[in-house]
C-alpha cells in the first residue's frame, strides 16, 4: 500500500486516525517480530597477534592512534609501554600482546590503542588493529572459550560463532581487575 501522506488527511480527521492507527499497528508488528528473532550483541573487533577477537562495546570507550609520545614508568614491567597524555586525561599505555605472553607489539599504521571504560583504571591497551564493529544474535554465543595462541584462556568470557568463524570474547573488566594486571612493578 502506498505510504499517504499526513498533511493530505488534515481536513479528515476520522482517515487521518485510520492511517495513524495503521502505521502505529505496523510499527508495533515491525517491534514484536524484531523482539522474536532474539537480541543482538555489539563488540568491537580486533587483532592480536594474528587471532581476532572481540570486546564488548560497552567495555571500550573510544580507539584512538598511538600517541606520539609516551613517557616511560621507571621500575614498571616491560608491557607498560608508558603514559599518554589523551585530551587532557592521562592514561597507562599497555601493550595488549606482550601483557598476554607475545612479543612486543610492532608498531604499523594499523595499530591502534582501545581506551578502555573502566571507572578506576585509566588504560589504553594498543593491539595490532582494530576492525570495527561485529553484530552478533544472542544465539550464536557458546560459553566455551576455544584455544587461542595468546595466554588469555582466563580473561576469554566465551565466543560468538558464525559460520566456521569463532570470535572469542575476551573480558577487559575481568583483565584490569586482575592482580597480574594491577601489579605492574617490574
Amino acid at each position: 500500500m502506498a505510504e499517504v501522506a499526513l498533511k493530505s488527511l488534515r481536513d479528515r480527521p476520522y482517515e487521518l486516525l485510520a492511517e495513524l492507527e495503521r502505521r502505529g499497528r505496523a510499527v508495533s508488528a515491525q517491534v514484536s517480530h524484531e523482539g522474536a528473532v532474539g537480541r543482538e550483541w555489539v563488540g568491537v573487533a580486533l587483532r592480536i597477534a594474528g587471532e581476532l577477537y572481540l570486546v564488548a562495546r560497552e567495555e571500550t570507550r573510544e580507539v584512538s592512534s598511538v600517541p606520539p609520545s609516551l613517557t616511560r614508568v621507571p621500575g614498571a614491567k616491560s608491557w607498560v609501554k608508558g603514559l599518554a597524555n589523551v585530551r587532557g586525561h592521562l592514561l597507562a599505555v599497555i601493550d595488549l600482546r606482550q601483557f598476554l605472553g607475545g612479543s612486543a607489539t610492532v608498531l604499523t599504521r594499523n595499530t591502534r590503542i582501545l581506551v578502555v571504560n573502566h571507572r578506576d583504571i585509566p588504560a589504553g591497551l594498543v593491539v595490532d588493529e582494530v576492525l570495527g564493529f561485529r553484530r552478533f544474535a544472542e544465539n550464536e554465543f557458546s560459553g566455551d572459550a576455544p584455544q587461542t595462541l595468546a595466554q588469555c584462556d582466563r580473561y576469554l568470557a566465551g565466543a560468538f560463532r558464525r559460520g566456521g568463524e569463532q570470535w572469542p570474547v575476551l573480558s577487559l573488566r575481568q583483565m584490569l581487575e586482575s592482580a597480574t594486571f594491577t601489579e605492574a612493578a617490574a
